[in-house]
């Protein structure tokens, strides 16, 4: 079935943008469309929703492109603020097809806050932009031209919609540990608190978090990021002052998504956590 809904979805986006393509031929007979028309014109040709989720295309004054996911809580009222959840995808995420970092092991990551029974209690937005590569490029001692586009973007979905500027938390795992890491410590001002799952960042930097809520996650076997890497961020941040969650999976290696994802209190855990 969800097959099905998806492949009418992708006929009805690609419908639209052969609409636009006509139009723009014949832009003079423009004044004959009916708002409505140009209404359904106006989406854009990424706009095709898989499990809730809404393709976009964020494109800044420079010409610089990142395609992205936006899940809308439903029944938005743009007269409330809403918290945001913030999903940096893991290497298996990256490409530019605009499904990878919603789909197979980036689920638990993205989907956790879109379940009914999360909505219900916490409605929020997630956004999922989604990197060519890796988040972090030269280091992590700044923040990389990935990473300012993923804030362009976060920028642009809040002069959009209501979004509480006290409630942005940013999640991510593997690749998008390390960019989490790296953009909390480099931003600490945007967010109300971090997981940062398998990840890795600058010891040096963890003074800046020692007020952010952080519940970090790692598997002790981790063969690909070593364990080693989220022990130092989190005694760092002990060493100047800071009270962070460290859950650490004793017989598991890089693949930790689904039990951290599944420990019960992190939703409510999160949704709690105010600037």
């Amino acid at each position: 079935m969800a097959t099905k809904r998806h492949r009418k979805s992708q006929k009805y986006s690609n419908f639209l943008c052969f609409l636009r393509l006509f139009v723009a031929k014949y832009s003079f007979r423009m004044r004959f469309l009916t708002p409505t028309f140009v209404l359904m014109l106006a989406l854009p040709c990424a706009a095709q929703l898989i499990d809730g989720f809404a393709g976009r295309i964020y494109t800044n004054p420079s010409g610089q492109r990142m395609p992205y996911r936006l899940f809308i809580p439903p029944g938005y009222d743009k007269s409330k603020p809403y918290p945001l959840v913030l999903w940096l995808h893991g290497a298996g995420g990256a490409g530019t097809n605009n499904r990878a970092q919603i789909s197979q092991d980036q689920i638990p990551g993205t989907h956790t806050w879109t379940k009914p029974q999360n909505q219900a209690k916490f409605p929020t937005f997630v956004l999922v932009p989604q990197s060519p590569t890796n988040w972090i490029s030269d280091g992590v001692e700044s923040l990389s031209p990935e990473m300012l586009l993923v804030l362009e973007i976060l920028e642009a979905v809040r002069a959009e919609f209501n979004i509480d500027r006290n409630r942005i938390y940013v999640a991510g795992q593997s690749d998008g540990g390390v960019g989490t890491w790296n953009v909390i410590t480099q931003r600490p001002d945007l967010f109300a608190a971090a997981i940062p799952l398998c990840g890795g960042g600058d010891p040096s930097q963890a003074y800046r978090l020692a007020k952010m809520p952080i519940w970090a996650f790692h598997g002790a076997r981790d063969p690909i990021i070593p364990v080693a890497e989220s022990r130092k961020m989190i005694a760092a941040i002990q060493k100047a002052g800071g009270h962070p969650r460290y859950t650490e999976y004793r017989n598991l290696a890089h693949d930790i998504w689904v039990p951290a994802f599944a420990e019960p209190d992190l939703v409510g855990w999160l949704f709690a956590q105010h600037q």
